[in-house]
């Protein structure tokens, strides 16, 4: 008897690995899918940048796609704010970060404005990695509603155009790029759900349905290093794209995952941080930092994990961190 329930246990333990490999290899070749975010959700969620110049936008979601390293630039401005200026160009450039992140150091009141909303930041950098059409899409929603409002137009700090059917936003100034500050739910006429747990950031927030240019941003300092303001571009044409050095940028997080390729090779890792391959396909190198220790290498994105939750990391008020005030004004 001892025997027969030996050998049973044996046939059972191979029985069980045998369907734990089948199970595996099942998702292997069908990983389970991310709801994608609706039209709707994908518009709340650009809200708050939709109406910031191209080339910021082009920094803001590559940048997006590594929250940890949000945490992290923020958390080093916030200990280094003696340094400004050139001496600030060249501490950033020997940091181990994105470039995308690097270039958000030309706007630390932007940065902080990430780190303070997190979860936010996150669901942008999923859907820039995963739904990159559809949001590329939803940004031009919403400045084609804040035009109807009365709400986008030429202004002293800002020339926005429209080329076909995209309305382009570029600084009026070569040196100087001013952050517009505006309310995301009322700005675009009908009010907007605010998104869960999103905080205002002062600098960049105004009561009532307005835009109003406060915070300038020299952008002259940077302009040498290979991430500065003059390396980065947006491309509304099929399906939008941020450039970086004129390739269509990459993202490498291993934070938040490529649900669009989550079978390709991984054979690249060792590409140059931002740049394009030949056909379009993201790798997922680089490295984690303890704020997101809890998650796995390509792990699940975090919009799934965070939408409906309060932000967390980074602060709720406080100086602006860097932008000086002129040429403002409210409309």
């Amino acid at each position: 008897m001892k025997k027969f329930q030996q050998g049973m246990a044996l046939c059972l333990s191979w029985c069980l690995v045998g369907v734990g490999a089948r199970d595996g290899f099942a998702y292997q070749n069908n990983p389970p899918q991310a709801a994608q975010q609706s039209p709707d959700q994908l518009q709340q969620i650009v809200a708050p940048i939709a109406l910031y110049p191209d080339t910021l936008i082009a920094q803001i979601l590559p940048a997006a796609t590594y929250p940890e390293q949000i945490v992290d630039a923020q958390r080093w401005l916030q200990q280094h704010k003696d340094l400004t200026g050139d001496s600030l160009a060249k501490e950033v450039d020997q940091q181990a970060w994105d470039p995308g992140v690097k270039a958000l150091t030309q706007f630390p009141a932007v940065l902080a404005n990430m780190n303070q909303n997190l979860a936010w930041t996150s669901e942008l950098g999923d859907a820039y990695i995963n739904q990159r059409q559809e949001l590329t899409q939803a940004i031009q929603t919403m400045r084609q509603r804040a035009k109807r409002a009365g709400n986008l137009q030429t202004t002293d700090q800002e020339k926005v155009s429209t080329h076909g059917q995209d309305i382009v936003i570029q600084p009026a100034s070569t040196e100087v790029v001013y952050v517009p500050e505006y309310n995301p739910w009322l700005v675009y006429g009908d009010p907007l759900a605010i998104f869960p747990g999103w905080y205002p950031y002062p600098g960049l927030f105004l009561e009532g349905p307005g835009i109003a240019f406060g915070l300038g941003f020299g952008v002259g300092f940077f302009g040498g290093f290979g991430w500065g303001w003059g390396h980065w571009g947006f491309d509304w044409h099929g399906g939008g794209r941020a450039v970086y050095n004129h390739n269509t940028y990459i993202s490498h997080s291993r934070t938040i995952a490529d649900r669009n390729s989550f079978n390709s090779t991984r054979a690249n890792f060792d590409r140059s941080p931002g740049l394009a391959d030949s056909n379009d396909s993201r790798a997922m190198s680089g490295a984690r930092s303890s704020a997101f220790s809890g998650f796995s290498h390509g792990g699940a994105a975090l919009s799934n994990s965070f939408r409906g939750q309060s932000s967390f990391g980074g602060f709720h008020g406080g100086g602006f961190g860097g932008g000086f005030r002129g040429g403002g004004g409210r409309r």
